[in-house]
């Protein structure tokens, strides 16, 4: 019975794949464990069936189930299952213990929740079937689908949408404007709850939609984009295939007519009148004239043109492309004196024409421009406007070189003056008549200077000088043959001590100045004074070049290192003119090739001269080396000034500074000066000195001749400078300590007094004598300013006294 069972279910499996494969319904199955189907298996039976344990249909759950009781999905059963209840089923994957339960004696599976197919179409799980006494697996662990059953949830939605689309004016019916797609969140495969149908809600005058393919076309053929040039369209899509309980969503499409060129230009007037001065120069316009179309973009593009001969003679017209307007403009200079009013008829017409409009009519149109000339005062004209003379280099000043002619072109005809403007002719070589116009030279000419002269002649009016015409004039320099030849270059050449007969040396080729019509043809010779040379010959190669030959055999160094061949140069003329030149010819050592070793002893000796941008760059380096040098005395100067200035700031004293000015002999209370007084104590230094002896003090110091016959006050009881005292003494006792510092000793200015001043100085420094033989009386002479200071010495002179009494 196990044997025909499994049988059974390996043929349904077979079944099942084939149909999955066509796409009508899915089961998946699988059957895991260790050596399963392996060869020797005593579960692989005689042909290829494969003994399963499992045994369970297709799972299916219904999705957005609203029942109160949770949806039965399906069961599992393992064929080794005898209704004991001694076999555990579980379940694991998607959802297990949430989504869905399993029942673990029975193997029911149920869905307890409700479930969305838009969201999740399947849940992959795993089954299990274990021993209840023992948890040992009885079956391997087999994954099998439960899927989601769709039903018509989800209405159509148009996901790309806002739709704009476009269409040409007078399109054909059924011209294809767009497509608009629908999109359904339910199944495909399932039913028709995604098969959607398009209809149009708005619109349909115009429009109409593919119900299948959602493809909107046009429904009539006579859309205008003049009179209606936008169009909002409502369609709708609808699933089921349209049939009753369907659910349907919509979106509006904006169709925007686009322009053809069905319009031809128009001329708002059959006539246009415009007026210029007969001056303006060429190109100058003279107004605008504009046809206008109903159509846009491109379709407006405007060509325009001159249909007469008249007006294609005279006038031009141009399009503007910014408006599309016919600029007119002159090509021709008008005269009022002989034509005063023109006549020009402009033809507009469309750039770009469409040939399925053709037949709607001409797309061009014209009309009349009349053109009035005003007359004004103008300056005088050239007759005939020729602008070129010619005068030979050797005429006399004086002489005429052309005659220039120029008319009043006004009636009234004025007589006409005529003058050269300086400005081109600075030098004032020409001059010119100012009543015929004869232009004659005012200097000596020279072609080789000057072959071409510009200048301009300026023509008024004899009776207003406002009136100025100007001509452009070239006068052309004819050559006569006033310069000889001369060689090219002064030439050097060079022979070898053993040259042969015949050898070439040099060519050379001269230069003239003159320039014949004909060309230049030079004759070469050698010159009078060198007919008596044996040394060297001369062949006229008739190309206005000559070339110099050997005439004997082997020169000698030591007889003549130099040689100087004159040579005479004769040109062609007329008149003939010739000059001579001079080849320096240098007899020079060769080697067994010929190349050139040595010419003369100098050749030998080397310039001890420098070139001067040898120079230059010598100059440059001292001047560097200079810099460079007092730039590290600076640096050094400056790091030692700062170095002193340092020393300078580590004084061991400060110094205060009162700025301010008191109130004079009668303020004696601006300041403290019990402060002042108190400064030293001289009591105890006089006590140290009478009591303590030498011993006490620092050794061989005098207490008294340190104090420089300073002050003496008298310290006032009531202040205590034991604890200066002691400071200052330990940092004296560190110094002497320190080994490796300097002493610091200071000089102290306490007063300086000029040369015109009457007073001794008060100053106690390089003063031998004590505080006590000091005599302050003399400060009482001083005038009413010192006599604070008077009183305060002589009463402190007057305790001393008492003390020592």
């Amino acid at each position: 019975m196990a044997k025909g069972l499994q049988g059974f279910l390996w043929t349904m499996l077979l079944l099942f794949c084939a149909i999955q494969e066509l796409g009508s319904w899915a089961m998946h199955t699988a059957v895991e464990g260790p050596g399963l189907g392996e060869p020797g298996d005593p579960a692989l039976l005689a042909g290829g069936r494969v003994k399963r344990g499992w045994v369970w249909n297709q799972f299916f759950v219904v999705e957005e189930y609203t029942g109160t009781e949770p949806l039965y999905v399906g069961k599992i059963h393992s064929d080794s299952d005898e209704g004991d209840g001694s076999i555990k089923y579980t379940i694991s994957g998607e959802g297990a213990g949430t989504i869905f339960l399993i029942d673990e004696i029975t193997g029911d599976i149920h869905a307890t929740e409700r479930l969305d197919r838009e969201q999740k179409t399947f849940y992959t799980l795993r089954a299990q079937a274990r021993d209840r006494q023992t948890d040992q697996l009885l079956e391997p662990e087999s994954e099998f689908i439960i899927k989601v059953q769709d039903i018509n949830d989800s209405e159509p939605r148009f996901l790309e949408g806002p739709y704009i689309g476009s269409v040409a004016e007078l399109s054909p019916i059924g011209t294809s404007v767009m497509q608009v797609m629908a999109s359904d969140a339910d199944d495909p495969t399932y039913g028709s709850s995604a098969r959607v149908v398009y209809s149009v809600l708005e619109g349909e005058q115009h429009f109409t939609v593919d119900s299948k393919t959602g493809v909107i076309r046009t429904a009539v053929a006579d859309l205008d984009r003049e009179t209606q040039d936008r169009y909002e369209v409502v369609i709708r899509a609808t699933d089921m295939a349209g049939q009753l309980g369907g659910l349907s969503g919509s979106t509006t499409v904006t169709i925007v007519v686009t322009d053809v060129n069905d319009n031809p230009p128009r001329f708002p007037q059959k006539m246009y009148q415009f007026s210029i001065v007969e001056t303006a120069p060429v190109g100058t316009a003279i107004g605008r004239v504009k046809a206008e179309d109903s159509d846009v973009g491109e379709n407006t593009d405007m060509t325009y043109q001159v249909k007469d001969e008249e007006g294609v003679e005279m006038f031009k017209v141009t399009t503007d492309s910014n408006t599309q307007e016919a600029v007119i403009t002159v090509q021709k200079p008008l005269d009022y004196e002989s034509k005063k009013v023109h006549t020009v008829v402009v033809e507009a017409l469309n750039k770009f024409v469409d040939p399925r409009f053709v037949d709607l009519g001409t797309f061009r149109d014209q009309t009349i421009v009349r053109v009035s000339v005003l007359d004004v005062d103008e300056p005088p004209e050239f007759r005939p406007p020729s602008n070129l003379m010619e005068v030979q280099e050797d005429a006399h000043v004086g002489s005429v070189v052309g005659v220039v002619t120029a008319l009043d072109p006004d009636t009234a005809n004025h007589p006409v003056r005529y003058a050269i403007d300086r400005s081109t002719d600075a030098e004032r070589i020409f001059d010119i008549d100012a009543k015929t116009g004869a232009i004659v030279t005012g200097k000596v000419l020279d072609r080789e200077t000057a072959g071409w002269h510009n200048i301009t002649v300026l023509a008024m009016e004899a009776d207003n000088h406002s009136q100025v015409s100007r001509a452009s004039l070239r006068i052309r320099i004819l050559d006569v043959n006033d310069n000889p030849p001369e060689l090219a270059t002064p030439y050097e050449a060079a022979v070898c001590e053993d040259a042969k007969p015949g050898q070439l040396i040099q060519t050379i080729s001269v230069v003239d100045r003159d320039e014949p019509q004909s060309g230049h043809r030079f004759y070469f010779t050698l010159a009078p004074e060198a007919t008596n040379n044996h040394h060297f010959s001369l062949l006229d190669i008739q190309d206005n070049t000559a070339a110099v030959h050997t005439q004997r055999v082997g020169f000698n160094r030591q007889e003549q290192d130099v040689y100087l061949l004159p040579i005479l140069v004769v040109d062609s003329g007329p008149p003939a003119l010739s000059s001579t030149g001079t080849l320096t010819i240098r007899v020079c050592g060769c080697d067994s090739n010929g190349a050139i070793q040595s010419c003369n002893s100098t050749a030998y000796v080397v310039s001890a001269t420098l070139s001067p941008g040898a120079l230059i760059a010598l100059l440059v380096c001292v001047l560097i080396l200079v810099v460079l040098v007092l730039l590290i005395l600076t640096l050094k100067r400056h790091h030692k000034s700062h170095l002193t200035s340092e020393d300078d700031e580590d004084m061991r004293d400060n110094v205060i500074k009162y700025n301010d000015e008191g109130g004079g002999e009668q303020d004696t209370e601006a300041y403290d000066m019990s402060a002042l007084r108190s400064l030293y104590d001289f009591s105890e230094i006089k006590a140290g000195d009478g009591g303590g002896g030498p011993g006490e003090g620092a050794p061989g110091r005098n207490p008294a001749s340190e104090l420089h016959a300073l002050p003496q006050w008298v310290q006032s009881p009531d202040l205590d400078f034991s604890v200066f005292r002691d400071y200052i003494c330990r940092k004296v006792e560190q110094a002497d300590e320190d080994l490796s510092v300097p002493p610091y000793d200071s000089f102290q200015t306490y007063a300086f007094e000029g040369s015109d001043s009457p007073v001794p100085s008060l100053s106690s420094i390089n003063t031998w004598s004590s505080g006590s033989e000091q005599d302050f009386s003399y400060l009482g002479g001083w005038g009413p300013r010192f006599r604070q200071l008077a009183a305060l010495y002589a009463g402190r002179r007057g305790d001393e006294d008492g003390e020592e009494s």
